[in-house]
């Protein structure tokens, strides 16, 4: 993750379900020191339980990534809990309101992008406050396919995403020479409460495992896998990168 550190230190948002739970587990099994983070104490407790079970030391910091003083408080505790911050996985997301455009009001808009767009934004200006100091960081962004394909019936979401990667490209060429990298992944379709409440049955989930190469739904360790490469030694000259875990769906 850092080859000047030997137990790195991870921050992940949005941990309490989905990829970036799977992603805190994933850090926690090869050892790395995380603070998950989220809006619901009870859930988040259970999760830094679960995480020093697997192997890491742990912290669960509520934060509601859409408020820039629950994020820098986020980012201080984990400097004063742990001494530095190595890795941020910037999770925290929602599908917003699904449906046409047409569908779409002010309030869908805003309740989208506060949690999407502005809340990666304030993860990343004070994770960079102190991996800029240190010279040295991973940022991961978490985007979508909708990012840079669109997707009918997902306008907001799409356009949050689109947000997203044009954020990650942005920041890793502003920070590049500051030792920082920053990148995102884009998943395909992944079973998670997300996929559910977006597609609302059993069939249009199963339509979208035909528009992949491998006809599946994918996993959320699927993607945390790919997180992990991007935080390793192993992605050292990747930064400013989009990478698609889709099981094929933008090759077509």
């Amino acid at each position: 993750m850092n080859s000047r550190v030997d137990i790195p230190v991870v921050l992940i948002t949005g941990a309490l379900t989905g990829i970036a739970r799977a992603t805190a587990l994933a850090f926690a099994r090869k050892g790395a020191k995380v603070v998950a983070s989220g809006r619901h104490e009870g859930a988040g407790s259970a999760l830094a339980t679960e995480l020093r079970t697997a192997g890491a030391e742990a912290e669960f910091v509520r934060a509601d990534v859409r408020l820039e003083e629950d994020v820098r408080a986020l980012v201080d505790a984990t400097v004063k809990r742990f001494g530095r911050l190595d890795v941020a996985v910037n999770a925290a997301g929602t599908e917003g309101k699904p449906g046409p455009a047409t569908e779409q009001t002010a309030e869908s808009y805003a309740a989208t992008f506060d949690t999407n767009v502005l809340g990666t934004i304030l993860s990343m200006k004070h994770e960079l406050r102190v991996m800029q100091a240190q010279g040295s960081g991973s940022i991961i962004n978490i985007s979508s396919t909708f990012g840079h394909e669109g997707g009918a019936g997902a306008s907001i979401y799409a356009a949050s995403k689109h947000a997203v990667e044009g954020l990650t490209k942005s920041v890793a060429l502003e920070f590049g020479a500051s030792g920082i990298r920053v990148n995102a992944v884009a998943p395909g379709p992944i079973q998670t409460p997300m996929l559910d409440r977006f597609t609302g049955s059993e069939d249009v989930k199963a339509y979208l495992a035909t528009l992949n190469a491998q006809k599946r739904i994918g996993q959320p360790d699927e993607i945390a896998r790919a997180v992990l490469y991007l935080a390793s030694d192993d992605a050292s000259f990747v930064t400013g990168h989009i990478l698609n875990v889709d099981g094929g769906k933008s090759a077509s």
